[in-house]
């Protein structure tokens, strides 16, 4: 009986040949950082933009100021605007409101825009 006993199991069979290690892409990897950090870039202008494009709406279309949504785009808005909330002073409320806010979304447009391109670039990836 002593013939059959079964040799004790390893937990690494000597007679299999071991696994080949699992090459990393790490150029794969990198460009799916790169374009995830500049998707961000762009989804942060875009929402600073739809922000004081929201602004502009409310304010041109009279909406009521004591609203929740109506406050809470006003005071975002204040923020984004940086220098430009006073750059124009016509006399007309809308209108000043209308040029002044419509100039920073575009300038975050084209930051967010710059920003990406620059971090692509520096990142190394393409498109």
């Amino acid at each position: 009986m002593a013939e059959h006993a079964e040799k004790p199991k390893s937990d690494v069979d000597e007679d299999a040949s071991p696994r080949p290690k699992r090459q990393v892409p790490w150029g794969r990897v990198k460009d799916q950082a790169v374009g995830l950090i500049a998707g961000i870039v762009r989804w942060v202008g875009l929402i600073f933009a739809l922000i004081l494009v929201l602004h502009v709406i409310f304010v041109v279309g009279g909406a009521n100021p004591d609203n929740g949504i109506v406050s809470f785009v006003r005071d975002w808005s204040d923020g984004l605007a940086l220098g430009f909330k006073d750059l124009f002073e016509p006399t007309d409320e809308k209108l000043r409101v209308l040029v002044n806010y419509g100039i920073a979304a575009l300038f975050w447009l084209v930051v967010s825009s710059i920003v990406t391109r620059i971090v692509r670039r520096i990142g190394g990836a393409t498109s």
